[in-house]
């Protein structure tokens, strides 16, 4: 199986003249922070710049972005970022990487840039952008691209067909095969096969969905549903969803309207993307539908629909403060909330503990596991195999999804006749060098989490989240001590002082003459101990008393003071 060519690489070697490189930087291993990098002849094109969010394992983090070192000294290189769509997880991270070059072109449909313009906005930078549509072609460095409609959970999503003298690649970006999408727009298999009559070198393929099997259920079926639901609603609806699922808010739009409810945006993204939206077109609004959300108390609670943030339990989205009471929408008994969205792998603790809130509120919640309200925007087993058989690539290259739904992905097209050398697992960091039909790994790059915490920006590392989650779980200990450096006695101390360990520091009586015996005695040795040696030796001491009687690992820090 393809997983076989796993295996510990160096750094690349370097590149030769007329082979294209492709490195990922985000995107192999999480479903977030998309980013690849093509070279060509001392030119660089990125497909993509999206943020990762956190899990509860990086606790403060507010967003993870891709890896920029690679490509920090080449910005100059760089003849544009080709965004395939408008969601977080591919052009969250523009705005990062803008603020190391801000005249780098971006590149996408007129919905995505109009997304990305008003998020640069909110940064001070005024992008140049090139507006792109379905089958045009544009020249930029030595990539020659042309751009393919794709069906998505997203209005405007691109395919990226790239055309160079080291070969062709098409890269899906995010899309399934729904046959009867909202705005009609359906992913272009004719254009799929005419590439794929052309030739195509490398096939990189969305990989969300491939462990599912069949094919994804199409979004008409969600209307019904909500129209349902919307009809046996006593009290106010309030509907979770990403805020830039148009297609979502429309279908609420719809079922609104048709039950003569009003409609109000909730959270400040919601509020922005809808605006945009409905601006150029992607969202109709129904006469007299939507209302600001502090006409709300003007209608009665049956009136009402919220079409809110906060689908996938982000702490700071309005639904979790919902949940929690500090919103100042407050949820009353029998109001009916659906979250409308897919659970992001990582975030199902996060998601059910927002909907254990809102029930202990006496909400209802309807949501993807019990109703028919949600579909993905991934394709499923069978449209990836419908794809591999109508493009008939030479190289496949499994992209955006976790290892197993990379994996997964890699088996379907073998299905269809890939050969396995053929199917390449790269992960983030690894170089990718296609020229003359073949492609392989030649190498790979560092390539690490950069954490967006607060104002800073890679200044957490993987240690700093470590000693969060060490204080978050396992509390905290400072032990002080003032020693006589002449004679090796204790002056004063050892003062014990904890937080989250215990619920009286009194417990550390019987443990001071065990920490005072062991520094006297490393005091009074022939060998000269530094004030670093001394807190060692006292944290030892408190450390392996606090794990054998309290069964707790906190962190300590211990302070000599010399007197």
């Amino acid at each position: 199986m393809p997983h076989e060519q796993q295996v510990v690489l160096s750094h690349p070697p370097q590149l030769p003249g007329g082979t294209m490189r492709i490195v990922p930087l985000g995107g192999l291993g999480d479903v977030g922070r998309n980013m690849t990098v093509f070279e060509l002849n001392g030119k660089l094109l990125i497909v993509d710049c999206g943020v990762l969010f956190p899990e509860e394992v990086q606790p403060g983090v507010d967003l993870i972005l891709p890896d920029f070192d690679y490509i920090r000294d080449r910005l100059d290189d760089v003849v544009g970022i080709v965004l395939t769509h408008g969601h977080e997880d591919h052009i969250g991270a523009v705005p990062y990487l803008l603020r190391m070059k801000d005249d780098i072109p971006l590149v996408g449909s007129q919905l995505t840039l109009a997304l990305i313009e008003a998020k640069l906005e909110e940064h001070r930078i005024t992008p140049y952008t090139l507006a792109v549509t379905e089958g045009q072609l544009e020249q930029l460095g030595p990539f020659e691209l042309e751009f393919v409609a794709v069906n998505h959970s997203i209005p405007d999503a691109l395919a990226l067909f790239i055309r160079s003298e080291a070969g062709t690649v098409l890269h899906t970006g995010d899309f399934k095969m729904d046959q009867l999408p909202l705005d009609g727009r359906i992913t272009d298999l004719r254009a799929f096969a005419r590439l794929g009559e052309e030739g195509v070198d490398l096939f990189m393929t969305d990989s969300t969905n491939a462990e599912v099997p069949g094919f994804t259920t199409t979004e008409k079926d969600i209307g019904p549903v909500l129209e349902s639901l919307f009809g046996r609603a006593q009290r106010r609806i309030i509907v979770a969803s990403f805020s830039s699922h148009v297609h979502r808010v429309q279908q609420v739009l719809d079922a609104a309207a048709m039950h003569q409810r009003k409609v109000a945006f909730v959270g400040r993204s919601m509020v922005r993307n809808m605006g945009i939206a409905a601006h150029l077109g992607y969202l109709n609004i129904p006469d007299n539908t939507v209302i600001d959300m502090k006409k709300v108390d003007d209608y009665p609670d049956n009136r009402i629909v919220l079409m809110s943030t906060g689908s996938q339990g982000e702490p700071m989205a309005a639904l979790s403060r919902m949940a929690n009471g500090d919103h100042q929408v407050q949820i009353q008994p029998e109001d009916l909330v659906v979250l409308a969205s897919s659970l992001i792998p990582g975030n199902e603790n996060s998601v059910f503990r927002v909907i254990n809130g809102l029930m202990k509120l006496g909400a209802e919640v309807v949501h993807k596991g019990n109703a028919q309200v949600h579909v993905s925007g991934h394709a499923s087993q069978g449209e990836l195999l419908y794809s591999y058989n109508i493009v008939r690539p030479r190289n496949v290259m499994p992209i955006h999804g976790e290892v197993r739904h990379l994996i997964a992905n890699g088996r379907i097209a073998e299905a269809t006749g890939v050969p396995t050398e053929k199917v390449i697992l790269a992960e983030d960091g690894s170089v990718v060098d296609l020229k003359d039909g073949h492609a392989e790994i030649v190498g790979e790059i560092d390539c690490s989490y950069v954490y967006v915490d607060g104002k800073s920006i890679g200044e957490i590392t993987d240690a700093d989240l470590k000693d969060r989650r060490v204080l978050g779980e396992e509390g905290f200990i400072s032990v002080i001590a003032v020693i006589n450096r002449q004679t090796g006695k204790i002056v004063s101390g050892p003062d014990i002082h904890a937080r989250g360990v215990a619920e009286d520091d009194t417990v550390f009586e019987s443990v001071k003459p065990k920490i005072i015996k062991a520094l006297e005695e490393a005091a009074a040795s022939d060998k000269k101990h530094t004030n670093h040696q001394l807190q060692q030796v006292m944290r030892r001491a408190i450390g392996s008393w606090v794990n054998r009687k309290l069964r707790r690992r906190p962190m300590i820090v211990p302070i000599i003071i010399e007197a």
